[in-house]
């Protein structure tokens, strides 16, 4: 039987390409997110995700036909606190979700010294985008193709200034997401610059067994509570059931640095062999040398999160004393491409495992 041509198909039997999949905007008019701008991106391939254009285009909800991918914060999508710059102010307006991003200038706990005051994982997540454009997929082309691209602009006078350009894009019938970054110092003065992205995977693709794929050095954050995880007596890459031990502020977190491939390419990932579906992220590792990994088991607040960033969440601070902060130039920016893709097929999700597992 020849092979099916849907691009005929789609050019002969669809007027609307919302039909296929696309892009919606809205607004929330109701709860915390109330005024809220957010898109709603279906790929057409069984993917859709939710992008929240005032949370510096983060990623939130996000499912896999019936399968929820991302963990969500009781609170959930929430307007955006520009001035959340203190303390943990940062976690009022967490809303969890596929992908929050941490930056641009610190990623870590809150603290002070003779730079500044900087709260929990800086700004970005809390300043509304600039809508620079939505490009519906052409149904005429062998690849339909979508995007959203956005402006964010993490600014005070007397700098730093710093503007974030986004554009998060889809192909209609492909699982995928393409997020490609780009970090600008507008400013007049070189600027301290970090970015770590949050990405929390939630039930049912994160749930007793689901295993944690990723191949390199694994090491604890150092505290009590990551040591109790993160040792060679605990199977650390296996999620666990939920513990009392995570109630509250229970966690481990442990900082990896994973090992890329011939082409500097870092894979990582979830696999849930129960409902045979795995989550693939694929990132450059001279961009994001650094993956952490958050696991939070908390009853009713079970999360596990993979980090690719610049650092690892050790705060601007201790950044600088190793040595390792890096700053922007002034007109000078940086770069960012991370891919997540959802793998249902054996032979790719065994090459998946085995390419990036142990």
């Amino acid at each position: 039987m020849a092979a099916k041509d849907h691009k005929s198909d789609r050019r002969n039997k669809v007027g609307n390409h919302a039909q296929v999949g696309g892009i919606e905007t809205s607004i929330l008019d109701n709860g915390l997110g109330k005024g809220t701008r957010i898109a709603w991106v279906n790929t057409g391939s069984g993917l859709r995700y939710k992008v929240v254009i005032d949370r510096g285009l983060d990623i939130v909800d996000a499912f896999y036909n019936q399968y929820s991918l991302a963990w969500l914060s009781h609170a959930g999508v929430t307007a955006p606190r520009p001035d959340a710059n203190r303390g943990l102010e940062w976690l009022y307006s967490f809303a969890g979700g596929l992908l929050t991003t941490c930056g641009l200038t610190h990623v870590g706990g809150p603290e002070t010294d003779e730079f500044g005051q900087r709260g929990l994982h800086g700004r970005i997540s809390n300043l509304p985008g600039e809508l620079e454009s939505v490009v519906q997929p052409d149904l005429t082309e062998e690849k339909p193709r979508m995007s959203i691209t956005a402006v964010v602009k993490q600014s005070q006078v007397f700098g730093p200034s710093l503007e974030l350009k986004r554009t998060i894009s889809s192909t209609i019938g492909e699982p995928s997401i393409r997020i490609h970054d780009i970090v600008t110092n507008v400013g007049n003065t070189p600027v301290p610059h970090m970015i770590l992205y949050h990405c929390n995977f939630g039930w049912p693709l994160v749930d007793e067994g689901t295993e944690i794929v990723c191949k390199g050095k694994w090491v604890s954050r150092g505290m009590d509570m990551d040591n109790a995880v993160f040792n060679s007596k605990c199977n650390f890459r296996k999620c666990q059931k939920p513990l009392d031990s995570h109630r509250g502020g229970g966690e481990g977190c442990a900082f990896i640095d994973v090992a890329a491939d011939k082409n500097r390419m870092c894979t990582v990932g979830l696999y849930n062999r129960g409902l045979g579906l795995a989550l693939v992220m694929k990132y450059q590792k001279k961009q994001l040398p650094w993956l952490s990994n958050w696991q939070h088991w908390g009853p009713g607040e079970y999360v596990t999160a993979l980090e690719p960033g610049t650092n690892p969440p050790i705060g601007q601070a201790k950044a600088r004393k190793q040595k390792k902060l890096i700053h922007i130039a002034p007109g000078k920016s940086k770069t960012y491409d991370l891919e997540m893709t959802v793998l249902t097929d054996k032979r790719q999700i065994s090459r998946f495992l085995k390419t990036a597992g142990q």
